[in-house]
Protein backbone atom coordinates (compact mmCIF):
# COMPACT_ATOMS: atom_id res chain seq x y z
CA UNK A 1 0.00 0.00 0.00
CA UNK A 2 1.22 3.49 -0.86
CA UNK A 3 1.51 5.75 2.20
CA UNK A 4 0.40 9.40 1.81
CA UNK A 5 1.17 10.43 5.41
CA UNK A 6 4.51 11.92 4.39
CA UNK A 7 2.79 14.01 1.70
CA UNK A 8 0.16 15.14 4.22
CA UNK A 9 2.93 16.29 6.58
CA UNK A 10 4.61 18.26 3.78
CA UNK A 11 1.31 19.92 2.89
CA UNK A 12 0.62 20.75 6.54
CA UNK A 13 4.05 22.41 6.70
CA UNK A 14 3.15 24.48 3.63
CA UNK A 15 -0.11 25.56 5.30
CA UNK A 16 1.75 26.47 8.48
CA UNK A 17 4.29 28.54 6.53
CA UNK A 18 1.45 30.24 4.64
CA UNK A 19 -0.37 31.11 7.86
CA UNK A 20 2.82 32.57 9.31
CA UNK A 21 3.22 34.70 6.18
CA UNK A 22 -0.38 35.90 6.53
CA UNK A 23 0.33 36.96 10.12
CA UNK A 24 2.93 39.37 8.77
CA UNK A 25 0.43 41.04 6.44
CA UNK A 26 -0.69 44.37 7.79
CA UNK A 27 -4.39 44.74 8.59
CA UNK A 28 -4.52 48.27 9.97
CA UNK A 29 -4.10 47.26 13.61
CA UNK A 30 -0.77 47.18 15.36
CA UNK A 31 0.50 43.64 15.89
CA UNK A 32 4.06 42.58 16.84
CA UNK A 33 4.10 39.93 14.07
CA UNK A 34 4.02 42.75 11.51
CA UNK A 35 7.74 43.21 12.13
CA UNK A 36 8.67 39.52 12.25
CA UNK A 37 10.32 39.65 8.83
CA UNK A 38 12.66 42.52 9.78
CA UNK A 39 16.36 41.69 9.99
CA UNK A 40 18.59 44.09 11.92
CA UNK A 41 22.34 44.41 11.39
CA UNK A 42 23.86 44.26 14.89
CA UNK A 43 27.25 43.08 16.07
CA UNK A 44 28.36 42.58 12.47
CA UNK A 45 25.56 40.18 11.46
CA UNK A 46 21.87 40.24 10.57
CA UNK A 47 19.49 39.06 13.28
CA UNK A 48 15.68 38.92 13.47
CA UNK A 49 14.24 41.95 15.22
CA UNK A 50 12.63 39.85 17.94
CA UNK A 51 16.10 38.60 18.97
CA UNK A 52 17.45 42.10 19.59
CA UNK A 53 14.37 43.79 21.03
CA UNK A 54 11.05 43.29 22.75
CA UNK A 55 8.07 44.24 20.55
CA UNK A 56 4.69 45.11 22.07
CA UNK A 57 1.46 46.65 20.79
CA UNK A 58 0.71 49.59 23.06
CA UNK A 59 -2.67 50.06 21.39
CA UNK A 60 -4.30 49.46 17.99
CA UNK A 61 -2.19 52.14 16.30
CA UNK A 62 1.20 51.94 18.03
CA UNK A 63 4.00 49.40 18.35
CA UNK A 64 6.64 49.91 21.04
CA UNK A 65 10.06 48.35 20.55
CA UNK A 66 12.41 48.11 23.53
CA UNK A 67 15.93 47.07 22.45
CA UNK A 68 17.85 44.73 24.72
CA UNK A 69 20.91 46.90 24.04
CA UNK A 70 20.14 50.64 23.65
CA UNK A 71 23.15 50.97 21.33
CA UNK A 72 21.10 49.14 18.65
CA UNK A 73 18.32 51.72 18.47
CA UNK A 74 19.65 53.36 15.29
CA UNK A 75 20.13 50.00 13.52
CA UNK A 76 16.58 48.90 14.41
CA UNK A 77 15.07 52.20 13.24
CA UNK A 78 17.00 51.98 9.96
CA UNK A 79 15.94 48.37 9.36
CA UNK A 80 12.24 49.21 9.85
CA UNK A 81 12.44 52.22 7.52
CA UNK A 82 14.26 50.12 4.91
CA UNK A 83 11.30 47.72 4.55
CA UNK A 84 9.22 49.76 2.10
CA UNK A 85 6.41 47.19 1.97
CA UNK A 86 5.44 48.12 5.53
CA UNK A 87 5.50 51.86 4.97
CA UNK A 88 6.30 52.61 8.62
CA UNK A 89 8.19 55.56 10.10
CA UNK A 90 9.62 54.74 13.55
CA UNK A 91 10.64 57.39 16.07
CA UNK A 92 12.97 56.84 19.03
CA UNK A 93 13.62 58.70 22.25
CA UNK A 94 16.96 57.07 23.09
CA UNK A 95 15.43 54.20 25.09
CA UNK A 96 12.43 52.91 23.14
CA UNK A 97 11.25 53.07 19.55
CA UNK A 98 7.66 54.00 18.82
CA UNK A 99 6.20 52.88 15.51
CA UNK A 100 2.87 54.57 14.73
CA UNK A 101 0.68 52.49 12.42
CA UNK A 102 -1.02 54.86 9.97
CA UNK A 103 -4.62 54.25 8.97
CA UNK A 104 -4.93 52.39 5.69
CA UNK A 105 -6.55 54.01 2.69
CA UNK A 106 -8.87 51.99 0.45
CA UNK A 107 -6.20 51.98 -2.27
CA UNK A 108 -3.53 50.74 0.14
CA UNK A 109 -5.86 48.01 1.43
CA UNK A 110 -6.42 46.74 -2.12
CA UNK A 111 -2.67 46.78 -2.72
CA UNK A 112 -2.08 44.74 0.46
CA UNK A 113 -4.70 42.17 -0.62
CA UNK A 114 -3.02 41.95 -4.03
CA UNK A 115 0.38 41.37 -2.40
CA UNK A 116 -1.12 38.74 -0.11
CA UNK A 117 -2.58 36.95 -3.14
CA UNK A 118 0.97 36.34 -4.41
CA UNK A 119 1.63 34.41 -1.19
CA UNK A 120 -1.50 32.35 -1.91
CA UNK A 121 -0.15 31.45 -5.33
CA UNK A 122 3.27 30.56 -3.89
CA UNK A 123 1.63 28.22 -1.37
CA UNK A 124 -0.50 26.58 -4.06
CA UNK A 125 2.55 26.06 -6.27
CA UNK A 126 4.31 24.40 -3.33
CA UNK A 127 1.27 22.11 -2.85
CA UNK A 128 1.31 21.18 -6.54
CA UNK A 129 5.02 20.41 -6.31
CA UNK A 130 4.36 18.02 -3.42
CA UNK A 131 1.59 16.41 -5.47
CA UNK A 132 3.88 15.99 -8.48
CA UNK A 133 6.65 14.50 -6.34
CA UNK A 134 4.16 12.05 -4.85
CA UNK A 135 2.90 11.08 -8.31
CA UNK A 136 6.44 10.47 -9.54
CA UNK A 137 7.19 8.33 -6.51
CA UNK A 138 3.98 6.42 -7.12
CA UNK A 139 4.79 5.89 -10.78
CA UNK A 140 8.27 4.58 -9.92
CA UNK A 141 6.89 2.11 -7.37
CA UNK A 142 6.85 -1.32 -8.99
CA UNK A 143 5.55 -3.58 -6.24
CA UNK A 144 1.94 -2.27 -6.17
CA UNK A 145 -0.92 -2.90 -8.60
CA UNK A 146 -2.43 -0.38 -10.98
CA UNK A 147 -5.65 -0.25 -8.94
CA UNK A 148 -3.74 0.70 -5.81
CA UNK A 149 -1.77 3.29 -7.80
CA UNK A 150 -5.02 4.83 -9.10
CA UNK A 151 -6.52 4.92 -5.60
CA UNK A 152 -3.35 6.49 -4.16
CA UNK A 153 -3.27 9.06 -6.96
CA UNK A 154 -6.89 9.97 -6.23
CA UNK A 155 -6.05 10.29 -2.52
CA UNK A 156 -3.10 12.58 -3.33
CA UNK A 157 -5.37 14.74 -5.52
CA UNK A 158 -7.95 14.92 -2.72
CA UNK A 159 -5.23 15.94 -0.25
CA UNK A 160 -4.06 18.67 -2.61
CA UNK A 161 -7.62 19.96 -3.02
CA UNK A 162 -8.23 19.86 0.74
CA UNK A 163 -5.12 21.91 1.51
CA UNK A 164 -5.72 24.26 -1.42
CA UNK A 165 -9.20 24.95 -0.03
CA UNK A 166 -7.68 25.69 3.39
CA UNK A 167 -5.37 28.24 1.77
CA UNK A 168 -8.32 29.85 -0.03
CA UNK A 169 -10.36 30.01 3.18
CA UNK A 170 -7.48 31.58 5.12
CA UNK A 171 -6.90 34.11 2.35
CA UNK A 172 -10.59 35.00 2.12
CA UNK A 173 -10.71 35.62 5.90
CA UNK A 174 -7.52 37.70 5.75
CA UNK A 175 -8.82 39.72 2.79
CA UNK A 176 -12.04 40.52 4.66
CA UNK A 177 -10.00 41.53 7.70
CA UNK A 178 -7.82 43.83 5.57
CA UNK A 179 -10.72 45.45 3.71
CA UNK A 180 -12.74 46.04 6.90
CA UNK A 181 -12.50 49.68 7.95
Amino acid sequence: MFDTNEDRKKMEAIIERFRNEMKKVRTGRAHPDMLSGIKVEVYGQFMPLNQVANITAADATLLVITPFDPANIQAITTAIRADQSLGLNPADDGRVIRVPIPALTEERRKEIVKNASTKVEEAKVALRNVREDARKALKNTEEISEDVKKRAEKEIDNLTKEFSDKIEDDFKAKSEEIMKL
